[in-house]
């Protein structure tokens, strides 16, 4: 036997039992294509179109640079959310308001996005990433600097404007971590991307907990506590600006060549073949998919109203504590990034979205179950460690629910799934808000958390409901199969490893 025909049969055993064992007689017919050892390709919407050829993929390692320039932007943006909340009660003594006009400065996030959110994903979809980050991070910017004018008692309003445009910037930030992940990630580190993404914007709502106590203090002198607002207000300003920069001159679109098969299959469709609008009402007809938004929204609705009305449930229990309300708000965020991070690594590990996202969900109603119980005993460090645990679970939510559903929807665009889980989030977060601060005032906090207790059971419920069908996995396996296939064949015509090699077919 020649050498060549030794290394021939080398291949052919390296492939073992994932050989093709039946030949494809219809489109998306392939039996068991990679062999009865190996798991068996169910069909799905991949089968019924047209196999694509397969493309050139590479991994850039500018990705991360661009994944961290983002993670900056959505940090900045959720630092301004709760720059006022956490210190409530000090705001409504300089404004002269009352507590609901406080939590209007951080609904106003929700409430923008809910009408904004449908051009910003068209906008997203036709012009694509780059400019919707510098659209978003310029709305920042201007907002930011609109409240460094308003250190004074009688300029609400304009505060008020100035917060509404930050929360304009909300809308062009929270469907992108999902997206850039896939245009720039490989298969194996998709979900972990995302969970960074998700993870800037934690980080800044860890600061928004922290940093305001600490430059605010609770002074009697107005002429003081002005100052101290100011400095806020300057600072934050300076580093939206900062930021706006970097992202002009350092973020990109897209690398040249696609991460992933997946990727490049979606690349190769023309854009008059896509319809936003028929996008949408595909995936409004998707049941799995719209089971996970209304139960994602149900999770996210709960942190959202969580995170706003914080200071007043440790204030009511705790008096004189703003800054201890702000760090078992650090306490809830920082161990809700360790989760983000651990779920993302997880899913690239495991693949198992709707069982990770299920167990996910479960533990964060025996956490808030657990924290409402245990925030009147009177001992601080109960809190934080409640607290801890409950961040870890609910925040840890936040990248499994954009990734469960980038799988459920392929190929549509990952920024449109995104954009319809968070606006069922901000929805779910106004109702939340606004129930759960009239509950505290007329039941206490107890009541308060216990309703909110109530809708994470239901969407509990409902993520038990969803039928997963991972699309995404599913296409990069077809490509996969189609790859073994053509080796095995070429292989068997008497085709060398080497020739194969120099031909691109690996």
């Amino acid at each position: 036997m020649s050498s060549q025909d030794e290394l021939s049969h080398e291949w052919m055993d390296s492939l073992g039992n994932c050989s093709p064992r039946k030949e494809r007689t219809g489109l998306g017919e392939y039996g068991h294509p990679l062999g009865d050892d190996c798991d068996t390709l169910e069909p799905s919407f991949v089968d019924t179109a047209q196999l694509f050829p397969l493309m050139e993929t590479k991994l850039y390692k500018r990705r991360w640079v661009m994944l961290f320039v983002f993670s900056c932007y959505s940090m900045s943006n959720a630092f301004m959310w709760l720059q006022y909340g956490i210190i409530s009660n000090i705001f409504m003594r300089f404004y002269s308001i009352d507590s609901l006009a406080i939590d209007w400065l951080s609904m106003i996030y929700f409430l923008t996005y809910i009408p904004l959110i449908l051009p910003v994903m068209w906008l997203l979809d036709s012009r694509g990433i780059r400019d919707v980050v510098v659209v978003g991070s310029a709305f920042n910017c201007i907002g930011a600097w609109i409240k460094t004018s308003t250190a004074n008692s009688n300029m609400f309003a304009m505060t008020f404007f100035g917060q509404f445009v930050c929360s304009v910037a909300t809308v062009y930030i929270l469907g992108i971590p999902s997206r850039l992940a896939s245009l720039w990630f490989g298969q194996q580190e998709v979900s972990t991307a995302c969970s960074i993404g998700v993870l800037g914007n934690q980080m800044g709502i860890a600061i928004g907990f922290l940093v305001p106590p600490i430059l605010v203090p609770n002074v009697d002198d107005m002429t003081e506590l002005a100052y101290h607002i100011r400095i806020m207000f300057y600072i934050s300003a300076g580093v939206a600006t900062f930021i706006f920069v970097l992202v002009i001159i350092v973020f990109q679109e897209r690398p040249e060549l696609p991460p992933t098969q997946a990727q490049a299959q979606a690349r190769s469709i023309q854009p008059d073949e896509y319809s936003y609008m028929a996008s949408i009402f595909r995936l409004l007809r998707n049941k799995p998919f719209m089971l996970l938004v209304v139960s994602y929204g149900l999770n996210v609705g709960c942190f959202y109203a969580i995170s706003t009305l914080l200071n007043r449930m440790i204030i009511e229990h705790y008096p004189g504590e703003e800054v201890n309300a702000g760090r078992i708000g650090l306490t809830i965020v920082i161990a809700g990034m360790a989760g983000s991070l651990i779920c993302g690594i997880w899913l690239d590990k495991t693949k198992t979205y709707k069982q990770t996202t299920l167990v996910v969900y479960v533990l964060s109603l025996v956490g808030m179950l657990v924290y409402a119980f245990t925030l009147n005993l009177g001992h601080l460090w109960v809190v934080f460690v409640t607290a801890g645990v409950l961040g870890f679970f609910m925040t840890g939510y936040l990248p499994l629910g954009f990734e469960f559903a980038v799988e459920l929807t392929y190929p549509e665009s990952e920024g449109t799934s995104s954009g319809l889980l968070n606006c069922s989030a901000q929805i779910f977060g106004i109702i939340f808000t606004i129930s759960q601060g009239k509950i505290i005032d007329k039941w206490g906090t107890l009541a308060g958390n216990i309703f909110l207790c109530i809708f994470l059971l239901i969407g509990t419920v409902m993520t038990g409901l969803i039928k997963s069908d991972l699309r995404r996995q599913k296409a990069n396996q077809q490509t996969e199969v189609q790859t073994v296939s053509k080796i095995t064949a070429d292989l068997e015509g008497g085709a060398s490893p080497p020739e194969i090699l120099k031909e691109g077919k690996l």
